[in-house]
């Protein structure tokens, strides 16, 4: 067993060197889709909502795992080394700047896609229902990046990201389809 999984990591790590963009993407992609069926499971659902298992997947390998890798580049140029100071920058810019907004638009994807509300609707489950995630968020994302400026080699940052967004990505998909807009 441990042959396979070693002759797989070196595939995977050998994608990642040839085809970086495309294997963050896939990655990502797969990541998401295993994160949304574990919550569709654990919402009660008896039978997986293909369709919406495909919007998560194609969410994940067309947004996130390109822009996971875009920025992590980015950041890697804009600030250079591993002191403290430059990785609380990293992970300023990260979650401060750039966590809101893809926690704004998850959720509107969420509530106009797999929910199918009208724009009106999902604006006000945004306006809502943002702060309460977000700071949900920033009470564990924040040491998650920095460990992964810190430790993890940059072609491996966006995997990383993924494997422990699995579960925030429960979290998220849980916390969305529990919570409703206050009527007006």
């Amino acid at each position: 067993m441990s042959d396979i999984a070693s002759k797989a990591w070196a595939g995977y790590l050998k994608s990642l060197d040839r085809h970086p963009l495309p294997t963050k993407a896939v990655t990502a992609g797969v990541l998401t889709g295993i994160s949304d069926a574990i919550a569709q499971k654990l919402s009660g659902n008896k039978h997986l909502q293909i369709k919406r298992l495909l919007a998560m997947f194609l969410t994940g390998a067309l947004y996130m795992g390109p822009f996971d890798h875009f920025l992590h580049k980015l950041l890697d140029r804009l600030f250079q080394g591993k002191k403290k100071e430059t990785i609380a920058k990293k992970v300023f810019v990260q979650e401060f700047i750039i966590s809101p907004m893809n926690t704004a638009l998850f959720l509107a994807f969420y509530g106009k896609v797999v929910e199918g509300k009208s724009f009106s609707q999902v604006k006000d489950k945004v306006k809502t229902n943002l702060p309460s995630i977000q700071f949900a968020s920033w009470r564990f994302w924040p040491f998650v990046a920095w460990f992964n400026y810190q430790f993890v080699p940059i072609k491996l940052r966006v995997l990383f990201m993924n494997i422990i967004g699995v579960g925030w990505g429960v979290f998220l998909n849980l916390k969305a389809r529990s919570i409703a807009p206050k009527a007006a």
